[in-house]
């Protein structure tokens, strides 16, 4: 019989489409493909429960009756988690989100358990000394915790603090989810943006840095295009109209196939990221798998275990425009630097970002997990 496992977080698709929701379906697309079902618990604006059938798993979806600083709540989640937990041979819990911290305890898990820990708790620092007892009973209640790279895992007081459980599994991507290049949307783009220019992929948040990419922007005729949505977007087009910038386009959300084509057309991936909420950076996998070079920033966390720095591209200070625009104008001017580092870029991900790899690596914790804790963490 395959394994069963929940995962559990706040957000999916299709409502949410960030990284970490990329992190979990290629967490669930890589194993499905060893025998395990998946099952994804998560939380949606309608009403009731409502289960769709994806290809990478089955999604149950329970009604968010409150938001408290980005932390959906729901009470038909509350209710129902026993039984959703009673189907799974593990439940893989993605954190942060401190409901499922409540949820694990009010249903009595015993089930085997990983979490992957995907980022620190950076922003509500006020809230934070209250849900900080909770947070560490349960860290301490799984049966092993993921970090994503190795950079995190040295970095995080939380994960120090825990270190006998930890062990680090990098995000993968399997090249096959995404859609083949399809020339008449490649055609599309190009005559609505061109080519050659520095490509931003992602959800608009605070913690992305597009204020200071716009920053970087101001006196030079870099072209730069964002792909996504996302709560600051106003804001940021609001700086774009007091710089008086023309070399930057705002496509909004895109669907996987344009993604691809801008991909495709792009000089590189610029990720300027400037907190430890990014905690990895997918995109930065992604603009690895199309062999593109990358430009991140230095921020302890694993951006600079995929982007490293003369190999597979630029790492610059973080929240420094001036070292950013270098960055830019470097690789800018320099078409056999970003070749070269483009398939430095590739061969990176081949080696160490693959679904494959990842999906084997899951599939061999689910296992100890299951075999008890004294096979859980491995040296």
């Amino acid at each position: 019989m395959s394994l069963r496992i929940l995962h559990v977080y706040k957000t999916y698709f299709p409502e949410s489409q960030g990284g970490l929701e990329e992190t979990i379906r290629q967490i669930c697309r890589s194993t499905t493909a060893r025998g395990v079902e998946n099952r994804v618990l998560t939380l949606y604006p309608g009403r009731g429960e409502r289960i769709v059938e994806r290809e990478e798993a089955t999604v149950v979806r329970y009604r968010q009756h409150l938001e408290v600083a980005s932390c959906g709540m729901s009470a038909s989640a509350l209710a129902a988690f026993k039984r959703q937990a009673s189907w799974a041979d593990v439940v893989h819990y993605h954190f942060p989100w401190p409901f499922a911290d409540v949820m694990h305890f009010a249903a009595g898990i015993r089930a085997p358990t990983v979490l992957t820990y995907h980022s620190d708790v950076v922003r509500q620092k006020t809230l934070m000394r209250v849900y900080s007892p909770l947070m560490h009973r349960f860290l301490r209640s799984v049966s092993s915790v993921v970090a994503t790279s190795p950079n995190y895992f040295v970095s995080s007081d939380v994960l120090q603090g825990i270190s006998e459980k930890v062990e680090v599994i990098p995000i993968g991507l399997d090249e096959s989810t995404y859609p083949q290049l399809d020339p008449a949307v490649v055609d599309e783009l190009e005559a609505e943006v061109g080519r050659d220019f520095f490509l931003f992929v992602g959800v608009l948040r605070y913690y992305k840095g597009l204020h200071i990419l716009l920053d970087a922007l101001a006196g030079t005729d870099l072209p730069v295009v964002v792909a996504g949505s996302g709560p600051v977007e106003t804001e940021l087009k609001a700086h774009v109209r007091r710089l008086g910038l023309r070399n930057v386009a705002f496509l909004g959300h895109v669907s996987d196939v344009r993604k691809v084509a801008l991909l495709h057309l792009s000089r590189a991936v610029v990720f300027p990221s400037y907190l430890r909420s990014e905690a990895f950076g997918v995109t930065l996998v992604e603009g690895a798998m199309f062999g593109k070079p990358l430009i991140s920033t230095e921020i302890g966390t694993g951006t600079s275990y995929v982007n490293v720095h003369g190999e597979t591209g630029l790492v610059v200070p973080p929240g420094d425009s001036k070292d950013l625009r270098g960055a830019m104008a470097e690789l800018a001017a320099d078409d056999q630097r970003v070749a070269e580092m483009g398939a430095a870029s590739r061969h990176r991900y081949e080696d160490f970002f693959t679904g494959d790899v990842m999906g084997a690596r899951y599939l061999d914790l689910y296992e100890r997990v299951l075999s008890g804790p004294s096979q859980t963490v491995r040296s």
